[in-house]
């Protein structure tokens, strides 16, 4: 197994005079699920940017470890693995084509039997090499999920994961989760139930609002 460690360390943030959280202490290690819940607009998805360093905090540190080691904010997209309802696809590309580019930019390796694999995984392998454009919002959703897996990360964030997806598609993103999170660290941003029945630990968003709590 991975030894992931990620510690948030009085991690507050405000927008303005808004206080999205405040004082966010919490530890989070590798072999569990965790999530990240709340109503609407509670600030999920802001502090899932901030974990994935996408955003910086106010105040507050996030740190990120592997088998004891410090990863320094430049290389953490090589540990990586993010979905999300905003992670931009090219429509102008073909699905096969994103990855490639994707692997590219980030300097990896584009693993061609892996992401064969990773095709079948999400019943996408005979549309492959289709356009973007013509793809259906639950198929980007597969995508976006081929895409955080395909450099073999070992931290995982998943914001609204099951957006857009079947029963089906949602089947098989738990099943990914569950595998998962046997040897990385997985976060989950969601106030779907299904999704939070996963977790092993919850951080309740509601809970760090209050200027004067922790």
């Amino acid at each position: 197994m991975n030894k992931y460690f990620l510690e948030l360390n009085k991690v507050t943030k405000t927008f303005g005079r808004r206080l999205v959280f405040k004082d966010i202490n919490f530890t989070l290690e590798s072999g569990k699920v965790y999530g990240l819940s709340g109503p609407n607009g509670s600030g999920k998805s802001t502090l899932a940017k901030i974990i994935a360093k996408i955003i910086s905090t106010t105040t507050g540190k996030v740190i990120h470890r592997l088998n004891g080691e410090e990863i320094i904010s430049e290389k953490l997209h090589d540990h990586l693995g993010f979905v999300s309802p905003y992670l931009v696809l090219y429509d102008e590309f073909s699905a096969q084509e994103n990855l490639y580019h994707f692997a590219k930019i980030r300097g990896i390796d584009f693993d061609a039997d892996y992401v064969k694999h990773l095709f079948e995984e999400f019943d996408l392998y005979d549309r492959r090499l289709d356009l973007m454009k013509g793809y259906s919002s639950g198929m980007k959703q597969r995508i976006k999920f081929i895409f955080a897996l395909q450099h073999s990360p070992e931290l995982l964030i998943l914001d609204e994961p099951t957006s857009n997806l079947d029963q089906k598609g949602k089947e098989k993103v738990y099943q990914i989760i569950k595998e998962q999170a046997k040897d990385n660290l997985v976060i989950i941003a969601s106030n779907e139930e299904n999704d939070l029945a996963l977790c092993d630990q919850i951080i309740q968003i509601t809970e760090y609002k209050n200027i004067n709590s922790k």
